[in-house]
């Protein structure tokens, strides 16, 4: 994405039905022109993920997505082998007669070609890039996790015990996202840069109601607004999110 200011930002996520404030724009320029990952913390619904995906559709570049949970480790993060399509080398090789005139040791080593290698969202953006890389909640994953992260993301390169090191021909931009459900390390937020983002005012909320063209009269959109905004106020379990202040009317379709 080929901006000169925070303004041009938010024009152009404005066009694909994203409105975002000053700080946010700001932030997500610095990101780029400094190739910086972009920590973003809040309420679930407050428009994380949405920024990601918007981003990738304004730059004209793929969004890889890596859903975080309890659990979760590298190899679900970086690459797996091909099994299958591995036997089936095997195979063929065989029938070709004997390994295909190829020893042992060069047949085991045909195995690990990076033909038979399955990129998972981290190693795919580094590979694709220039690419969008969501994690998404990271803050679901653990302490080992999260030190992993700040490893791939301090130098972008990836080492594959039977390849070598994978390097990033582009830095990707980088989005992590979370809930909340813990305290991020303070080694990710220096390595990052953090924002909180938050529901927005009742004059953007609005103004995002709007935009979708929902048919709601004015008088209607902003009762809407405010009966929603009553709701957050509650100590309700999961809080509307923005998406869910948006109608759909009938002969209408509401934008994301």
């Amino acid at each position: 994405m080929q901006v000169e200011s925070s303004a041009q930002v938010a024009e152009q996520l404005a066009a694909t039905g994203y409105l975002c404030d000053e700080s946010l724009a700001t932030v997500v320029f610095l990101a780029g022109r400094m190739q910086r990952p972009l920590l973003l913390e809040g309420e679930p619904g407050t428009g994380k993920t949405a920024l990601a995906e918007a981003l990738a559709q304004v730059a004209g570049v793929p969004l890889l997505r890596l859903q975080c949970y309890e659990g979760i480790d590298a190899s679900q993060a970086l690459y797996d082998w091909d099994f299958p399509r591995q036997v089936l080398h095997l195979r063929a090789l065989e029938a070709a007669g004997g390994l295909g005139g190829q020893g042992v040791e060069e047949a085991e080593k045909s195995l690990y070609d990076e033909r038979f290698l399955l990129a998972r969202p981290v190693l795919a953006a580094l590979q694709q890039a220039p690419a969008v890389l969501l994690v998404d909640e990271v803050d679901r994953a653990d302490d080992e996790f999260e030190a992993f992260l700040l490893e791939v993301l301090s130098d972008y390169t990836v080492s594959v015990p039977e390849i070598g090191t994978l390097h990033a021909k582009h830095i990707p931009l980088v989005f992590l996202t979370s809930n909340n459900a813990r305290e991020m390390s303070d080694a990710l937020k220096r390595r990052c840069l953090h924002l909180f983002l938050d529901y927005p005012s009742a004059s953007r909320e609005l103004e995002i109601v709007r935009s979708k063209k929902t048919g709601l009269s004015d008088q209607l959109a902003e009762e809407l607004v405010n009966v929603v905004r009553g709701l957050r106020e509650l100590e309700l379990r999961k809080s509307p999110s923005i998406s869910e202040t948006r109608l759909r009317v009938p002969g209408r379709t509401s934008a994301r």
